[in-house]
């Protein structure tokens, strides 16, 4: 198919649609090609998309009681809520459509559609899909060597302080580390390891209250 050029799948997803969805989807089809002369048409999850650039467009859908049509990106959704027209109800960014009365006009639903390409040409845009980035666990803090010498000393502090979860460790750790004395850190060495051998917490004094 060439680029520009109205699928022949697409006129059949419209064409079986319930009666009061074909006039809807086609009207929105062809604002669609209005305003972006040369889109590309295609099928993705068993609904019809437009697609620009390689990159997702937007795309319409027909159910049994209601149309929807998405323009896809956070930045125009931003711009449609802004204009408090973009609606949590149902799929897409228009809402429920159950008649071309429930659109904006047809100029301002132009201007949408062709500002939604804007952010396309303009590298706001470049991936039709755009996923939060994992979050990077965050590096554990390096136990302090005299206490992990101590805690060689004493296997029963050392098990219990391995098989603690590293929120706890931490407890432990930033206590001593925080020490601004050599005799006060020593100190807080001495007592973690009499704790972490009776199994205990950091904070285990408050855990009951």
């Amino acid at each position: 198919m060439k680029q520009g050029e109205l699928s022949t799948v697409v006129d059949h997803y419209i064409g079986k649609s319930s009666a009061f969805a074909q006039p809807i989807l086609w009207h929105l089809r062809e604002l669609v090609h209005k305003a972006v002369p040369g889109v590309d048409e295609t099928m993705k999850w068993s609904r019809p998309f437009f697609m620009y650039r390689g990159i997702i467009l937007g795309n319409i859908s027909a159910f049994k009681e209601h149309c929807s049509f998405g323009l896809w990106g956070a930045d125009i959704a931003a711009q449609l809520r802004a204009d408090g027209i973009n609606s949590a109800e149902g799929m897409g960014t228009f809402g429920k459509i159950r008649t071309l009365k429930d659109l904006p006009s047809d100029k301002q639903m132009l201007k949408y559609i062709k500002q939604a390409v804007s952010l396309l040409d303009d590298g706001t845009r470049t991936k039709s899909i755009e996923r939060k980035p994992q979050r990077v666990a965050k590096a554990e803090l390096v136990t302090p060597p005299e206490l992990v010498a101590a805690l060689k000393k004493n296997k029963a502090a050392e098990k219990v302080f391995a098989a603690f979860a590293p929120s706890h460790r931490k407890e432990y750790i930033e206590w001593i580390t925080e020490a601004k004395r050599d005799e006060t850190r020593a100190k807080r060495v001495t007592q973690t390891v009499d704790w972490l051998a009776e199994g205990k917490r950091r904070n285990w004094k408050y855990e009951n209250c």
